[in-house]
């Protein structure tokens, strides 16, 4: 185990969780339900979320003012190279790649798309599922298409928990319900319920 490692450990058993990240995803319609679920976490959330949203890809994006005015954990925009922090909500910028280090730290890329957007969900959700393995929540929200479909069996394969909003809560199904009917979801949950339910993993592991 190398010493970021053993330092991620630590950090998650003083904050006693098991569990060290969290990934979400939306597209359309998911500023309004990142807005709902980020801005229900408090400050101390104990673990450091990391978020793909869909946007323009030659606009700058607004979105991280957006949520920093309606959340108590911090907000930033994602940089090459950003180390991880509990209680700290990474966005990926507009037309890259957003993925997370075996060394807690961030990376972006600009490599081809995948299933015709950048950035992805997928790509997140494996990096984070390489990453984290069993330590990973991924939360898949409204949006069209099937992106993050992929990912959350990557982060089934490696133990990690998966939740999917409830397609019929989410303004748009497409990427929940692509979610679901993987078959490797742990739960399907209204809009409004997931960040208390993100609250009681870190308390209470996988039970429940």
């Amino acid at each position: 185990m190398d010493a970021s490692s053993a330092k991620e450990q630590e950090r998650q058993a003083a904050a006693g969780t098991r569990f060290g990240i969290v990934a979400m995803a939306a597209s359309a319609g998911g500023v309004q339900a990142l807005s709902t679920v980020l801005s229900a976490l408090p400050s101390g959330f104990p673990v450091p979320v990391v978020v793909v949203q869909h946007l323009a890809p030659h606009h700058q994006s607004l979105l991280p003012e957006i949520l920093e005015r309606r959340c108590s954990i911090r907000i930033r925009q994602a940089q090459e190279g950003d180390a991880l922090e509990a209680g700290t909500a990474f966005i990926a910028p507009p037309d890259e790649h957003l993925l997370v280090n075996g060394d807690g730290t961030l990376s972006l890329s600009h490599s081809d798309l995948v299933h015709f957007v950048r950035p992805s969900a997928d790509l997140l959700f494996e990096s984070v599922a390489a990453s984290h393995q069993e330590q990973a929540i991924a939360v898949v929200l409204t949006g069209t298409g099937s992106d993050g479909a992929m990912g959350v069996k990557a982060m089934d394969k490696m133990g990690g928990w998966v939740i999917v909003q409830d397609p019929e809560t989410a303004d748009f199904s497409g990427m929940p319900k692509a979610a679901w009917e993987t078959g490797v979801a742990d739960e399907s949950l209204a809009l409004e319920r997931i960040a208390a339910r993100l609250m009681a993993l870190m308390t209470e592991g996988r039970r429940g």
